[in-house]
C-alpha cells in the first residue's frame, strides 16, 4: 500500500484555517515534545530551592475585578441570572458597555481579545443584529469589519445608508474560539445585553442578520429562507418594534446567487424607513 504523499504548505495551512487556528501566539515554534524533559527539572529544582516564607511576611492578594454583580456565577443558570439582573441597571449605552466590560459570566470573554461592543450611531432610526464577532472583529473591537462587513456596508449604501445612519451590534459580543458556533448557553448568557441594547437605541425598524439572531430575537424556529423579507413585531418592554430577517453577507458570499432576495429585503426595509418619516407617523 502506497503512503499517502505529504500535504503541501498551502494544503496545511488551509487545514489550520479550517481548524480555528488564524493568528499565531509566538514568533518561534514551540516543540511542544520536548515539553516534559524541559520542564520537570525545572520544577525539581524550584522545588528544592524554595526559600522559606514566614506567615508575618504573607499579604493578601489584591481583589480581582469583580463581575457586574460580585464573584463570577458558579453555573450556566446563574450566569443567566445574573447577566438579566446586571443589564437591567444599564441605564445608558455606555453604563451598559461599562458592565459588559467587567461581566464575568460568559466565558467566551477570556478567549476573545476584547468586547466587540457596537458600530454606527445610537439614535438611528435602524438597528441591524448578526449573531458573533469574526477574527478581524475580534482585532478591532467592531462588528462586521471583515469581507462580510464590505459586503455589509455595500448593501447599506444600495438604500442610501450608511454606518453614521444606522446601528450595528451582535447578539455575542465576544468572539467564539475559532469561529465556532456559540452554544446555547453562552448566546442565553449573553441574551440579556443585546435585549438592553435594543430597547436602549429604540430604534424604528429592527434588522435580524442570518439565521442565529433571527431565531434568538424573534422566537422562531423556521429557517432564514423561509422567515427572511416577513415582518414580525420584536417586543422592547415599553413597545413593540418593527423587525426583519434577512440573509447574512457572509451567507450572500457563499451563495451570491440569494443576493437578489436580499435586495428585495432591503428594498422593503427602505420604504418602511420612508414611511417614518411621513407626518403621520
Amino acid at each position: 500500500m502506497m503512503p499517502e504523499p505529504a500535504p503541501s504548505l498551502q494544503q496545511l495551512l488551509a487545514f489550520y484555517l479550517e481548524a480555528g487556528v488564524d493568528c499565531a501566539l509566538n514568533d518561534e515554534p514551540v516543540n511542544r515534545m520536548l515539553d516534559d524533559e524541559i520542564v520537570a527539572p525545572v520544577e525539581a529544582d524550584a522545588r528544592i530551592a524554595a526559600p522559606v516564607v514566614r506567615p508575618e511576611t504573607i499579604r493578601p492578594l489584591a481583589p480581582r475585578p469583580a463581575a457586574a454583580h460580585g464573584a463570577a456565577p458558579s453555573s450556566p443558570e446563574a450566569a443567566i441570572v445574573s447577566a438579566r439582573e446586571a443589564a437591567a441597571t444599564a441605564p445608558t449605552l455606555d453604563a451598559l458597555r461599562a458592565l459588559m466590560e467587567q461581566f464575568d459570566g460568559c466565558a467566551l470573554r477570556a478567549t476573545a481579545t476584547r468586547l466587540v461592543f457596537a458600530d454606527g450611531n445610537p439614535q438611528a432610526r435602524l438597528m441591524l443584529v448578526g449573531e458573533a464577532p469574526g477574527r478581524e472583529e475580534d482585532i478591532e473591537g467592531l462588528p462586521f469589519v471583515g469581507r462580510s462587513g464590505k459586503l455589509l456596508d455595500l448593501m447599506l449604501a444600495a438604500i442610501g445608508l450608511d454606518r453614521n445612519k444606522v446601528y450595528i451590534a451582535n447578539v455575542i459580543p465576544w468572539r467564539p474560539p475559532g469561529n465556532r458556533t456559540p452554544t446555547p448557553q453562552e448566546t442565553q448568557i449573553c441574551l440579556p445585553f443585546i435585549k438592553r441594547q435594543i430597547e436602549l437605541v429604540n430604534p424604528a425598524i429592527l434588522v435580524t442578520l442570518g439565521n442565529p439572531s433571527t431565531q434568538t430575537l424573534l422566537s422562531t424556529r423556521d429557517g432564514i429562507t423561509r422567515t427572511r423579507g416577513r415582518w414580525f413585531d420584536y417586543d422592547a418592554g415599553a413597545r413593540m418594534i418593527r423587525a426583519m430577517p434577512t440573509l447574512h453577507p457572509a451567507y450572500l458570499l457563499r451563495q451570491p446567487t440569494y443576493k437578489r432576495l436580499a435586495w428585495q429585503d432591503l428594498r422593503a426595509i427602505a420604504t418602511a424607513l420612508a414611511a417614518t418619516d411621513s407626518p403621520a407617523n
